[in-house]
């Protein structure tokens, strides 16, 4: 069910449910059960899911997280209090503080140098003109709230280089370091030995249950895991929170070169009709953005209607624009946007901005009676 009420046979949306329900989760993880191996013990699935990241990533350890909330705000104020330094930087439209609260600052007592444009990448240029001692800098990549954009790997490399020379720490927010390095074309390790810590996610394009897994040097990992319990990270039978990313790891991370390639077919079928437009064009990852000519409010209300009558959840959610006549929705190819054809897409939004003329675009304002 989308919202408790309608129900959900087919989805754009990387997140819906029809994929993520418990019987097939549960078959998936079934497979990967070793009667014989403790479940928490050195050989259970926590561990072993920490030791393969670990060498993914080329990281002397690796730690599980029950969010990447906790893990990344973990990580900055380990690198905060080394430095005796309170502030780090960052993109503006960085999930640490769209997304979570300002915990950076609430709990840890950190300050967020938003650094950047709001609608581009961040640059070396934004970098260097911060002008005060940091703790740390962080990347997303990609940045999500930008359509998966990425920045080039020579430009990626020169941003790391300043902050590291200023005695800084890189941070590396990997939660979809999968999908960033079908553009890059490098190897994991590689990617991640420009940072001295990387987060990565094991729920949003691996689709397990939940949870985190944060990689660094051995002495970091060791201060994390003090962090972790202190906030009450330290759960016990984690387990199957491990079982359902040590599933995603083999039957989707393979799968993220032929997703990019489809969300690069459904971008090019949007913006050669130009209904609508698809950004980046083309894609750098499986992320990209669909910017449509109509307000949100109208094209939530279609976006239900076609739920309603179809069984088809094109968004998450939609976004708004600065322009009130316009607005945006994420496409997150991965298995569910596999079954869409880019032709079918193309219709789907034109179906959608149909039902959006016969809408409203804003509710009638409301006067009082003059006297």
């Amino acid at each position: 069910m989308a919202d408790g009420s309608m129900p959900v046979r087919r989805a754009l949306f990387l997140h819906a449910p029809i994929r993520r329900t418990p019987r097939v989760m549960l078959e998936r993880m079934l497979e990967l059960v070793d009667d014989d191996t403790p479940p928490d013990g050195p050989d259970g699935p926590v561990a072993v899911l920490e030791r393969r990241l670990a060498d993914l990533l080329g990281k002397e350890a690796a730690l599980f997280f029950p969010s990447g909330t906790m893990a990344q705000q973990v990580a900055l104020r380990i690198h905060a209090d080394r430095r005796g330094r309170r502030t780090f930087a960052a993109h503006p439209q960085s999930h640490l503080d769209v997304w979570e609260e300002q915990g950076y600052n609430a709990v840890h007592g950190l300050r967020l140098r938003r650094t950047g444009d709001l609608f581009e990448l961040m640059t070396a240029s934004d970098l260097a003109a911060i002008g005060e001692p940091l703790a740390a800098a962080v990347w997303e990549l990609p940045q999500r709230d930008l359509g998966g954009l990425l920045p080039e790997w020579d430009d990626l490399c020169e941003q790391v280089a300043l902050v590291r020379a200023s005695g800084a720490a890189a941070h590396l927010d990997g939660a979809r370091l999968w999908e960033a390095q079908t553009y890059y074309r490098r190897p994991f390790d590689q990617i991640a030995a420009l940072f001295d810590s990387v987060y990565v996610s094991l729920y949003k394009s691996l689709q397990g249950v939940r949870g985190a897994v944060l990689a660094a040097d051995a002495d970091t990992v060791r201060a994390a895991g003090v962090w972790r319990q202190r906030l009450g990270g330290g759960i016990r039978d984690a387990w199957p929170l491990a079982l359902a990313a040590l599933v995603g790891l083999d039957a989707l991370a393979p799968r993220m070169s032929a997703f990019r390639d489809h969300a690069i077919a459904i971008a090019a079928a949007v913006n050669a009709d130009g209904t609508a437009r698809a950004h980046p064009d083309p894609p750098q990852t499986p992320i990209f953005h669909i910017h449509l000519p109509a307000p949100r409010r109208a094209v939530e209300q279609a976006g239900a209607a076609i739920l309603a009558e179809h069984g088809i959840q094109l968004w998450g959610r939609v976004r708004s624009a600065p322009d009130p006549s316009r607005c945006s929705f994420e496409v997150s190819v991965g298995e569910n946007a596999m079954e869409f054809a880019p032709e079918e897409v193309v219709a789907l939004i034109h179906d959608l901005l149909a039902r959006t003329e016969a809408a409203p675009a804003f509710a009638p304002e409301r006067r009082s009676p003059t006297a």
